[in-house]
């Protein structure tokens, strides 16, 4: 059989506005899985990624973070609730253009793939509701149904390249004909694995490498709010600003009404 090509997509910043970990955090706090100090925390940290986006030591200490906060939590709830409450948090802030570029690859008989450092419990569901055929996301480790705290695998950086690799082979795929898009430096090793690197609403490392090296660079800004009634246009403009002021207030009001004691 020969081979095919596909497309791989990044998912922060690249499919959708915000950070889907942090998206999902008033979700947990409602479910009580954490405090109001975190879902603080996690607002602001938020608001700084849309804003300014994320360094590899930012979100090597978020992971740190994250996998000392998950321990014990039932991976079933945790699924539960990102099904649950997927549409409502992530219709909103996904990409326009990234959602039609995703149809276009899948009309041209490409296989497409979200390629994210999130967990799979979050990035899989999210691979679906888009319409791709698989995700490429960290897998946590369990034992009797609770997170250990632990990674069995961490799609991040060279390994998102490694894992690439992987599938075009269990695939078939042609990666000289695919194509790979994403917003972070951290990233490289993916864009530079395809034949078509694609950069997508650039951080200034990746930019700047992107300018030396003649890659495309796409600015995505028009939000398309998808739901199973239909997708509609959102005001990016508009809705940038009210997240942020909505970040901060939120941040504001939780930290001022509710202090947590010192730890």
């Amino acid at each position: 059989m020969a081979a095919t090509a596909a497309a791989f997509f990044d998912l922060d910043k690249t499919v959708i506005a915000k950070p889907s970990l942090a998206a999902f955090s008033r979700s947990f706090y409602r479910e009580g899985l954490v405090t109001r100090r975190i879902l603080a925390r996690a607002l602001w940290g938020q608001m700084l990624f849309v804003r300014f986006g994320a360094r590899a030591q930012t979100l090597e200490r978020l992971r740190l973070r994250m996998l000392h906060l998950t321990t014990g939590w039932e991976q079933e709830r945790v699924k539960r609730i990102v099904a649950e409450t997927l549409i409502q948090v992530v219709g909103p802030i996904t990409y326009k253009e990234a959602v039609e570029l995703i149809a276009a690859h899948k009309q041209a008989g490409r296989r497409v793939y979200i390629v994210s450092a999130a967990p799979e419990e979050i990035v899989e569901p999210l691979a679906r509701y888009l319409g791709a055929e698989e995700a490429i996301a960290s897998q946590a480790a369990v034992s009797a149904g609770l997170y250990t705290g632990q990674l069995l695998n961490y799609a991040y950086g060279p390994q998102k390249a490694a894992t690439i690799r992987r599938i075009a082979e269990r695939d078939g795929l042609d990666l000289s004909e695919s194509w790979a898009y994403s917003d972070s430096a951290t990233d490289l090793p993916m864009l530079e694995v395809v034949g078509h690197p694609v950069v997508v609403n650039p951080d200034r490392a990746l930019r700047r490498i992107a300018r030396m090296r003649g890659w495309p660079v796409l600015e995505f800004t028009e939000l398309m709010a998808v739901t199973p009634e239909g997708r509609r246009p959102v005001n990016a403009g508009l809705v940038g600003a009210a997240v942020l002021g909505a970040l901060l207030l939120g941040v504001a009001v939780l930290v001022r009404r509710h202090p947590q004691p010192a730890t």
